[in-house]
């Protein structure tokens, strides 16, 4: 479980290639390995990675076909940098919202507002997604739990304060880049419970009503 509040961002210094499977491994400050152990769970860019191998400050991660496909990781390169966040922790504060690790897909960027001390990122997410989207709802971005500033069907956007922009990727993601999406898994549950309740009674719905069914997640 984590909370969608990032440490920081990290580098990728190594990528070793193999079918469908690939090890890559970050570096990490000595604070953020605390008690850091083979088998922990780190999330890199919001997706739950499994610790494979310690030495010194670098730490690698082993990435599967499903992982590969379904989030932005299989595009990193040497020198990428990721968001990093440690395993939530029973009894520590939860600033952000509970969020699994567990990445529905990408949405591409398709508009970015800078102002003074402000960003705005408009997203294309996936058509399926859009049932689970409400305005000033949680939604984790690249594995930051931020808030929903605004949706039209499947686009939506977020409103970025200066301590995200420095402490995260987002700071500097370029238009045509794709984030990895997670839905607030509450949310989730709620539509996709209420849409089985209302099929169950033989409640149809219309042509203009999205279809919380088609969920789930790439």
């Amino acid at each position: 479980m984590f909370t969608g509040i990032v440490l920081g961002t990290a580098p990728v210094v190594a990528i070793e290639s193999r079918t469908q499977f690939r090890t890559h491994t970050v570096r990490l400050p000595a604070a953020w390995r605390e008690g850091l152990e083979v088998g922990a769970s780190v999330a890199h860019n919001g997706c739950c990675l499994t610790v494979t191998k310690l030495a010194g400050e670098n730490v690698s991660f082993d990435l599967i076909a499903e992982t590969l496909a379904c989030t932005n990781l299989g595009a990193l390169t040497v020198g990428s940098l990721v968001n990093i966040e440690r395993a939530a922790r029973f009894g520590a504060e939860i600033g952000g919202h509970a969020m699994s690790g567990h990445i529905l897909g990408t949405a591409p960027i398709i508009d970015i507002l800078d102002t003074p001390n402000n960003r705005t990122l408009w997203f294309q997410l996936p058509e399926a997604l859009s049932p689970y989207l409400f305005t000033k709802g949680y939604i984790g971005i690249d594995g930051c739990s931020l808030t929903l500033g605004e949706v039209r069907g499947s686009l939506a956007c977020v409103h970025l304060i200066p301590e995200t922009l420095s402490r995260t990727t987002l700071g500097t993601r370029q238009i045509g880049e794709r984030v990895n999406i997670e839905i607030d898994p509450q949310t989730q549950v709620i539509v996709d419970t209420v849409a089985r309740l209302l099929a169950a009674r033989g409640v149809v719905r219309t042509a203009a009503e999205p279809c919380a069914d088609q969920g789930g997640g790439a």
